[in-house]
């Protein structure tokens, strides 16, 4: 039965891989009409991918969305500020922008001249884009949360804890004792601690929004390289900014390592110097590849029914059901994945930083 599965399973994804998606003419009755295809590339891109309107559903032809702030600031005509829905999807310029559909420059937009032609370069973009209101909505909700309960606690002071209390105390308390505690030590944790609650807090609380497919939620926030590389700099910053003697004198003289690794080439403190880089590279590889490759295979299930409609309706009603099937599995393991995500970013961080804040001990020093 498994081998069974195996070959069905490796049938539709070779299908759905091999199968052309391009746009096709077909003749009825003497006539030519042309017929787009389901593009299953743009369909999963556009859903993980950031763009200057949150879209909400599609009835026929017409793109029910949320229009978002457009702000632009051009070399020749300065500051720009308006609403993304002049551009109607994409199929109007306005006031000389345009908002590009295909080609290199998809997604982003351009600047024209006056007889209608695209510049080379690009206007500098600082739009309210559906990841950065979504980013906006996350951290107003955690401001709520946290200020929530710790009105609670001032009101409440010396009593059990209820509602959001009895949430958010275990997480908290969890942080501390299992990853801030044994990572930086009972000296200097505290000192860090607020970090890496926060950091938490607004991974794990972004993937499980980026799992809801409506309105506030649906935004692939954390699967945005754009953040990920901020928080692992913030890591960065904080591990090597707080970087103790010990930290920077074993990356120079690296302990417990033959001499001839050292001199007379640099073998280990250049990989010492190396992995300095590479630690909080890891960081954000690691979270944006998780991320965005739950929400790129899950779409892909789904994407299969609309391929196999194409060849003939029955055939999209029979893959359907292995379809969603596989979908909804890939859910639960995407949220599965939101805690585990959450937790290896701050634990490798608490990691990084209790390394570089760590005191040499006095046998060492003795030594």
């Amino acid at each position: 039965m498994q081998k069974i599965l195996r070959t069905v399973f490796a049938f539709i994804l070779v299908f759905s891989f091999t199968y052309t998606f391009a746009e096709e003419q077909h003749n009825e009755g003497g006539k030519t009409e042309e017929r787009t295809k389901f593009n299953a590339g743009d369909f999963i891109f556009e859903h993980v991918g950031d763009s200057h309107e949150w879209h909400i559903i599609t009835v026929g032809e017409k793109d029910v969305s949320v229009p978002l702030p457009v702000i632009l600031y051009s070399k020749t005509s300065g500051l720009h500020v308006f609403m993304s829905s002049e551009f109607d999807h994409g199929h109007s310029d306005y006031n000389n922008f345009r908002l590009e559909t295909e080609g290199k420059n998809k997604g982003k937009i351009a600047e024209l001249d006056g007889q209608g032609q695209e510049l080379e370069s690009l206007p500098l973009d600082l739009s309210i884009s559906k990841d950065v209101a979504a980013l906006f909505f996350s951290l107003a909700l955690m401001l709520w949360v946290f200020l929530s309960v710790a009105k609670a606690y001032t009101r409440r002071k010396g009593q059990a804890p209820t509602g959001l209390q009895n949430f958010i105390e275990p997480v908290i308390v969890f942080i501390r004792d299992e990853v801030a505690r044994p990572s930086i030590g009972e000296k200097k944790y505290e000192r860090y601690l607020p970090y890496l609650l926060m950091v938490f807090f607004f991974i794990l609380l972004n993937n499980l929004l980026g799992l809801v497919p409506i309105l506030p939620g649906g935004a692939n926030v954390t699967g945005n390289i754009t953040i990920t590389m901020f928080l692992a700099l913030c890591t960065f910053l904080i591990t090597n900014i707080n970087g103790g003697k010990a930290y920077w004198k074993d990356m120079v003289n690296t302990p417990g390592v033959p001499w001839w690794l050292k001199l007379p080439i640099p073998v280990m403190p250049f990989v010492e110097v190396l992995g300095v880089f590479t630690k909080p590279f890891a960081l954000m590889i690691r979270l944006f590849a998780n991320i965005t490759a739950g929400h790129i295979i899950a779409l892909a299930f789904f994407s299969l029914i609309f391929i196999f409609g194409e060849i003939h309706a029955a055939i999209g009603y029979s893959v359907s059901v292995v379809s969603i099937a596989f979908s909804v599995f890939m859910t639960c393991l995407e949220l599965l994945v939101a805690f585990i995500q959450a937790f290896v970013f701050t634990l490798l961080s608490a990691v990084f930083i209790g390394m570089a804040v760590e005191e040499e001990h006095p046998a060492e020093e003795k030594h």
